[in-house]
């Protein structure tokens, strides 16, 4: 289905099933990590899901793609990327499984009411505001800095907004690997499983993938690493596997 493109736009094949995304040139784009949160969280048929700071969409479209979720709701606070991202959803034809709905995280047991997702995703700012260099654009701001809410906001409310035994899945920096872990307790979502993701062997991992049930009992299983590099340039198998949704 075709859509209209700004000018500092352009749509990109994701080569996965036929999936378009319009980004913009010069503006926040999607990285490897949405692909991989996507891959990691688990979906049951039938499932609602909310997607935190949906930002183009990418990640909603890729579960929809992915699962049987019944619905995916993707919640955006920027004006604009809340338009781009609904230009995405008609792009693919997806409007009958996702919802892009405009607003603040830390007013999402308004939007939504309690215990009403099965699962949610999150690919939050990596920095915290003031720790890091501010990106030239308010939308790259935004997206890489605590600016509009906080790791904690973020958390505190998905476990509002989570069902019993349901599941929050979170890509983040290792450097904040104890806040999260911390945060997830503390809300009363207990980290499950967790993954560690290296660019290549060898080499330290830069982020990690995160799952924590509601209500679950402590215990933490601890993945093998992720390799996403098996040697320079050249990509390991599970990583272009992940990649092309196969």
């Amino acid at each position: 289905m075709s859509v209209d493109l700004n000018k500092d736009e352009t749509i990109e094949d994701l080569q996965c099933g036929g999936l378009m995304l319009i980004q913009k040139k010069d503006g926040f784009r999607f990285g490897l990590d949405s692909v991989l949160l996507a891959n990691f969280v688990d979906i049951k048929e039938g499932d609602t899901v909310l997607d935190i700071g949906t930002g183009s969409g990418i990640i909603s479209i890729l579960i929809a793609r992915k699962t049987a979720a019944k619905i995916i709701y993707g919640l955006e606070i920027q004006n604009e990327m809340v338009e781009m991202a609904q230009r995405n959803v008609v792009l693919n034809n997806l409007q009958d499984r996702i919802k892009i709905v405009q607003g603040d995280i830390k007013n999402g047991v308004e939007y939504f009411g309690p215990s009403y997702f099965n699962a949610i995703v999150v690919n939050p700012p990596y920095l915290i505001q003031g720790g890091g260099i501010m990106s030239c654009s308010n939308s790259k701001a935004l997206s890489k800095n605590e600016i509009a809410c906080t790791l904690e906001d973020i958390i505190s409310v998905s476990g509002k907004l989570i069902v019993m035994g349901g599941q929050l899945a979170i890509v983040h920096k290792t450097k904040r690997l104890v806040d999260v872990l911390f945060l997830m307790r503390k809300y009363n979502i207990e980290p499950k499983y967790l993954r560690f993701i290296h660019s290549m062997p060898n080499q330290k991992p830069n982020i990690f993938l995160v799952k924590g049930i509601k209500g679950g009992r402590p215990y933490l299983n601890i993945d093998k690493p992720l390799y996403i590099f098996e040697s320079q340039g050249v990509y390991s198998e599970e990583a272009k596997k992940i990649y092309n949704m196969n």
